[in-house]
């Protein structure tokens, strides 16, 4: 390790070797082995998830909507999956009415473009306690867009985010909603990216390459793909950008297929 000292007096840092471009490129190497081990596990588990038991939800939940009274099959907004993240906004939490928990909106900033899970029959929404008129102040103040509802009944309780942060995920067939799954503190403090999502949904991101139960939907990898504008319900893939994504992963196989 090599020893760098601050200047505002601070203790010296000890950083890692300078080395030769060879022996980097070798360190990555090593590191890399071990990283795609990493990535295989959580494709893994990912593949366990979609086939945990569901939980039946016999019971309708109401909510406070921008347009009125909501159910919870509502919330699906007609598609078959839904993600539940229970923020913190409402009389009492640190910030109110300004601004919303310090780490749910940390969470709130880190949510992608919803058009790319409403792409894989996916609903994501936000949930809390406060009234709608704080949450369409909110959300303008932090420039969110994600739908966010008010919990009116015992929702939260219900579910384990009475009292802290939690995503909880749903599915719905028919008229029957299932909870399929539900994560809290630091494994939903990494959420936001669309994969991150679709990995804890029954049905996965429904590519070619996972490992899910007989059944399921799944398409050719990288093809459903698009601009979060140019989503069209039933479309079939864009014939340039399957040419362009089919070059793409040759290459990137013959690569490492030779390396």
């Amino acid at each position: 390790m090599t020893t760098s000292v601050e200047n505002d007096g601070q203790p010296a840092m000890h950083t890692p070797p300078i080395v030769s471009s060879q022996e980097w490129q070798a360190a990555h190497a090593n590191l890399l082995v071990k990283e795609k081990a990493l990535m295989r596990a959580r494709d893994a588990l990912a593949a366990e998830r979609r086939r945990m038991p569901w939980l039946a939800v016999p019971k309708d939940y109401t909510f406070d909507g921008p347009q009125g009274k909501v159910s919870l099959r509502d919330l699906f907004a007609g598609r078959r999956q839904l993600i539940v993240y229970r923020a913190f906004y409402e009389p009492g939490v640190f910030g109110w009415p300004e601004h919303a928990c310090r780490g749910c909106s940390m969470v709130a900033d880190q949510v992608a473009h919803v058009a790319h899970l409403n792409a894989r029959d996916t609903t994501l929404v936000f949930v809390s306690r406060a009234p709608q008129a704080d949450i369409a102040r909110l959300k303008a103040h932090m420039g969110w867009t994600m739908p966010w509802f008010t919990i009116t009944d015992d929702f939260d309780a219900d579910f384990d985010v009475a009292e802290w942060h939690g995503t909880n995920v749903f599915y719905r067939d028919g008229d029957q909603v299932f909870r399929t799954y539900f994560i809290n503190n630091r494994g939903d403090e990494q959420m936001g990216g669309t994969w991150n999502y679709l990995d804890i949904t029954p049905l996965g991101r429904q590519e070619l390459w996972e490992d899910s139960p007989e059944g399921y939907p799944q398409t050719p990898t990288y093809k459903w793909w698009n601009w979060h504008d140019s989503y069209v319900a039933d479309a079939p893939p864009d014939k340039k950008w399957v040419e362009v994504s089919d070059a793409g992963e040759a290459a990137f196989r013959k690569q490492h297929a030779s390396s």
